[in-house]
């Protein structure tokens, strides 16, 4: 019962934003310490503050589970395909968890965001890369949608993801059950026909996935390797086209930009003529000015001249001669 109450609190802390885990973990302990033993609150505070990577990870669970769900799905049946040696369904699910992974990201930085914090290019790789080992090993999904994971997984193209130290309280992840990939006599729960449980730790919680003794149907390194060829061809393609793209938008832009360094040059330098002939109309204007301003007083002076001389000969009409 005590572990089991240890895992609520976990829940709680795990699912804080990342800046207030230290500080809640101690909240937490202090009133662990006030209503239980002060053994129980010192598990309380000896529970780890998780990466940035795994914080992003265990807030994707808590707040978009059907994201995890869908990838925890998708590692299933790439498990049972990869057990068929189904070849062209390895791939068809290759190219699913690609796209699933992109979006999975995506959201896992959308919900950061949302929480205060902006995980980089760095962190979101790590992200990635814990999402991928959820889809590579029942005991990753566990641990992944325990919302309690410490530190970013990485499958390393093996088939168990090491999970030494990545979550917090293992001992309560259950590995999600999904199509049994045992042989058909340890599916019956019998071995060698003496009606005992083949197979009775595999209901115990634990972080590991579940596997089978034998694997008779295991696709061969030869397969598995012409999977992965198959998957790196692919992105490889699809990386180099996404390359030509760039240099063509490059190519492009480049040229905009030269055409339009061009045309910039070009009304630089008529505006410049324009500027010198605003500055020569202006200096005829204003020459214009002048003298139309003395052409207006010299109009003036020979209308009063003209009038005083009119005036003159009437007053010479109007006088008797002498």
């Amino acid at each position: 019962m005590e572990e089991r109450g240890l895992a609520d609190v976990a829940a709680q802390l795990y699912a804080l934003p990342f800046d207030e885990f230290v500080a809640e973990r101690t909240v937490a302990a202090k009133d662990a310490a006030a209503t239980k033993d002060r053994f129980f609150a010192a598990d309380v505070r000896s529970l780890p503050k998780p990466s940035v990577a795994a914080w992003a990870v265990n807030m994707l669970t808590a707040r978009r589970p059907e994201v995890v769900r869908e990838l925890a799905a998708l590692g299933q049946s790439m498990r049972a395909a990869q057990s068929a040696l189904d070849a062209p369904e390895l791939r068809r699910l290759g190219q699913e968890r690609r796209q699933l992974l992109v979006s999975a990201v995506k959201a896992a930085q959308a919900v950061a965001e949302d929480l205060g914090r902006k995980i980089s290019g760095t962190i979101a790789a790590e992200v990635e890369e814990t999402l991928r080992a959820a889809t590579a090993d029942e005991g990753a999904a566990a641990a992944v949608q325990s919302g309690r994971l410490l530190r970013g997984l990485s499958a390393d193209g093996v088939d168990v993801v090491d999970l030494s130290g990545a979550v917090a309280l293992p001992g309560l992840v259950v590995p999600p059950r999904g199509p049994s990939l045992r042989p058909p006599a340890e599916r019956t729960g019998t071995s060698g026909g003496a009606g005992t449980p083949a197979t009775k730790d595999a209901d115990q919680p634990r972080l590991r996935a579940v596997r089978p003794d034998t694997r008779k149907s295991t696709p061969s390194a030869v397969e598995r390797a012409r999977a992965l060829l198959k998957d790196a061809e692919e992105a490889s393609s699809a990386a180099a086209t996404e390359a030509r793209e760039h240099q063509e938008e490059l190519a492009s832009a480049t040229m905009q930009a030269s055409e339009l360094t061009d045309t910039v040059r070009q009304l630089r330098e008529q505006l410049a003529r324009c500027e010198q002939e605003l500055t020569a109309a202006r200096k005829r204007r204003e020459l214009a000015t002048a003298r139309a301003q003395q052409s207006a007083r010299a109009a003036a002076r020979a209308v009063r001249t003209a009038d005083l001389a009119r005036e003159r000969v009437l007053r010479l009409g109007n006088t008797p001669d002498s």
